[in-house]
């Protein structure tokens, strides 16, 4: 039986694990009122990115889709707006108010930050104190969105913390949750062992769109990947190839049929289970674009040793190398080198892990939560008009 677990049940129903009241620019140039107006009010938490002026089409459309789900997340329980035009500013509020969580907006223009500062700190300290009276109640896996994700991947990272993370999601799908993958360019060379999971034809055909359009658009810069895929980390870990990398990669995803394809930061429609998002392999953005979806926790096998964090979605970093466990321990939450000794079973493996994301969903903090770090990263797709 697993572990009872307990979080916060918002107002649409969704589930959440942490509850922040965040502070959230539209564009770059009001990170610095949303930055002071979080240093003004403790238990709030400023998202500031370089993004949000002159986007247009598709890109402008992702930088809704991504402050918005941002703002609804299950992890937020409010969300302050701060924007310099009034229009954008007052659209995404809009778009997050539809769960039923307070949110507040507030433009720059024709205030002034003193004035915007002013005001957005009052309404901050309002929804602070009402957050810190919810109350964490029992849920179950079922209720959960999780994604996944792995990074500085080496030969350590296929056959120890990929398929580590494998059982977990297998076991999630089992048990009614939600769980995204990703990471398009590097599916490379094993697309077609995703494309075989697809539930439908329809399906396969879609993600086959997806993959061939995200490949095209790097063959098309007539660009040798080598060095970016696989990257650096990858290669002086032992993985040569993209193929290689694309096979630890898909490693982690289990073993479930694919329900669904995803763009970019979009939440899912079609009710539980394991879909496909189409995602850059950078982590921030990655991780940014799912919690934007509605990803309340994130499992991240590593290799070589990756550092990342969410500021809003937590990460629990799993690995099978001996020598990160050992050198980079304080950001690992996860180490599973028994595997690769033959010391544990792969089933133990998923039992540490499902252990550790009962623990986290509980509230206990992530190495990476507890290092502070909180990175943000919105996906661009154009040059700004």
């Amino acid at each position: 039986m697993e572990k009872q677990i307990f979080g916060y049940r918002r107002e649409n129903g969704k589930v959440g694990i942490r509850n922040h009241v965040i502070i959230l620019p539209v564009d770059d140039i009001s990170n610095a009122a949303c930055e002071a107006v979080a240093k003004q009010v403790q238990g709030t938490l400023a998202l500031p990115h370089s993004y949000g002026r002159l986007q247009y089409g598709p890109d402008l459309d992702l930088h809704f889709r991504t402050m918005i789900g941002t703002g609804s997340n299950p992890n937020v329980a409010a969300a302050i707006v701060i924007g310099i035009e009034e229009n954008w500013t007052k659209k995404i509020a809009d778009g997050i108010a539809e769960t039923g969580k307070p949110v507040a907006y507030f433009s720059i223009e024709g205030n002034g930050d003193f004035e915007t500062i002013k005001n957005a700190s009052w309404k901050a300290k309002e929804f602070v104190q009402w957050a810190s009276e919810l109350q964490r109640e029992p849920v179950e896996l079922k209720d959960l969105t999780i994604s996944i994700k792995c990074g500085e991947s080496d030969t350590t990272t296929g056959l120890g913390s990929c398929p580590t993370v494998s059982q977990a999601v297998d076991r999630l799908v089992d048990a009614g949750a939600t769980v995204f993958f990703g990471e398009t360019s590097e599916l490379t060379g094993g697309e077609h062992l995703i494309r075989n999971r697809m539930a439908t034809p329809e399906l396969e055909d879609k993600f086959m769109a997806v993959f061939d359009d995200y490949i095209g658009e790097i063959i098309s810069k007539g660009v040798d990947l080598l060095g970016s895929q696989p990257t650096q980390g990858n290669i002086a870990g032992g993985l040569s190839t993209i193929e290689e990398k694309a096979l630890g990669n898909i490693a982690k995803t289990g073993s479930k049929q694919v329900i669904g394809v995803l763009e970019p930061a979009e939440a899912p429609a079609n009710g539980n289970g394991l879909y496909f998002m189409d995602t850059s392999s950078a982590a921030a953005e990655c991780i940014t674009l799912m919690a934007a979806a509605g990803a309340v926790l994130h499992l991240f096998p590593t290799g070589q040793g990756n550092i990342i964090g969410n500021p809003i979605e937590p990460v629990i970093k799993v690995t099978a190398n001996p020598n990160t466990a050992a050198t980079m321990s304080e950001h690992i939450d996860v180490d599973v080198k028994g595997l690769l000794a033959r010391e544990i079973t792969l089933e133990e493996a998923g039992d540490a892990l499902m252990e550790t994301i009962c623990r986290t969903v509980n509230g206990r903090l992530t190495s990476a939560e507890a290092l502070g770090h909180r990175e943000f990263v919105m996906t661009k797709l154009y040059r700004s008009a």
